[in-house]
């Protein structure tokens, strides 16, 4: 009888830890990715990670899987701070240097992409877990051969557009910028680098600027040879596909997909918790927490904010006050039996 009370005793302590470690432990998703021109991995998503429609992401999916456009808010480096150009190899700038993503480096000219006027524009980024920080927006530059891997010499050496904490605005960070005068195919490149860390995520977003189409075509050669329109992946899209991310790190950046010493650099983070690594259980946990109407337009320091860590520290202070009442009662029922 002694022991049976002991072991029920020990049992009953060691619930608490457990509730706090549950109600603690909850994922934040990946970070985001440009909607408003659409980038690559975004528009490829929005087609459908197993059944695409354009010919430019069938391909990418038949180099690197599906995964990469279930993950398609991930395009990072975990400890860039600033780095860009010196981490991230030319004609791997579109996967930022990360095998997983390197279909997207792809050197083609039927990517899905999105009319551009020159002029202002109101840029769109989806983010969901929200982050301070600076972005920057380049365009390549005139002459630019999408059938060519893509190096930073393709790039103006400026932004164009350049903006630190934007507005976030139903799940988007929204901000204005003003498109160089240029014609014809070409890329937009962005740079999301966090400054509450190391971490920067990037996108490559192919742009039509009209009027680039040589006059000795014929309509019906140049409606052939134009790319499908890209369009952005849907709130219910977003929602319904979250659970098959494989991206599990707290709001915070690093992946255990691409192998130490990459220019991934994505095991090596920034000393917070990492993502899970390619083929572990993907995480659900977040997609409320990190939905457009719980960030509330509010710019976070991670993917989370101070409410989640006070209603953890709250629940698990309830299950521990629980966890004692019954150690009490055993520990009574006890007394009275040795009686």
């Amino acid at each position: 009888m002694r022991m049976r009370h002991q072991a029920v005793r020990i049992s009953l302590l060691g619930l608490t830890p457990l509730a706090l470690t549950a109600l603690t432990a909850g994922p934040a998703e990946a970070h985001g990715s440009m909607t408003d021109p659409v980038s690559r991995v975004s528009a490829c998503f929005a087609e459908g990670p197993e059944h695409p429609r354009s010919a430019a992401c069938k391909a990418m999916v038949a180099a690197a899987g599906t995964q990469p456009l279930y993950d398609w808010n991930e395009v990072n480096i975990g400890d860039a701070a600033g780095r860009h150009r010196q981490i991230i190899p030319d004609g791997k700038l579109c996967s930022a240097g990360r095998d997983k993503y390197k279909g997207l480096d792809m050197a083609r000219a039927d990517w899905p992409g999105t009319k551009l006027a020159s002029g202002k524009h109101t840029f769109r980024y989806r983010a969901t877990a929200p982050h301070r920080g600076t972005f920057e927006l380049y365009i390549t530059k005139d002459g630019y051969d999408p059938k060519k891997p893509l190096k930073w010499s393709d790039l103006e050496a400026k932004p164009f557009a350049k903006v630190t904490d934007p507005t976030l605005r139903n799940g988007s960070y929204v901000f204005d910028g003003t498109v160089p005068k240029k014609s014809g195919r070409h890329l937009v490149y962005s740079i999301w680098q966090r400054s509450d860390s190391p971490e920067a995520f990037y996108t490559c977003s192919d742009v039509d600027l009209g009027g680039g189409a040589p006059a000795t075509k014929s309509l019906a050669a140049a409606a052939a040879a134009e790319p499908e329109a890209a369009s952005a992946p849907s709130e219910e899209q977003i929602a319904a596909e979250a659970g098959k991310s494989t991206v599990s790190h707290g709001g915070h950046g690093g992946d255990g997909g691409d192998a130490p010493g990459t220019a991934g650099h994505g095991t090596t983070g920034h000393g917070e918790n990492a993502h899970v690594a390619d083929g572990h259980a993907p995480h659900s946990a977040a997609r409320d927490a990190n939905a457009p109407a719980a960030q509330g337009g509010h710019l976070a320091e991670t993917g989370g904010d101070d409410r989640t860590a006070l209603l953890a520290v709250g629940g698990a202070g309830v299950l521990a006050a629980g966890s004692a009442v019954l150690f009490l009662t055993a520990r009574r029922r006890s007394a009275r039996n040795r009686a």
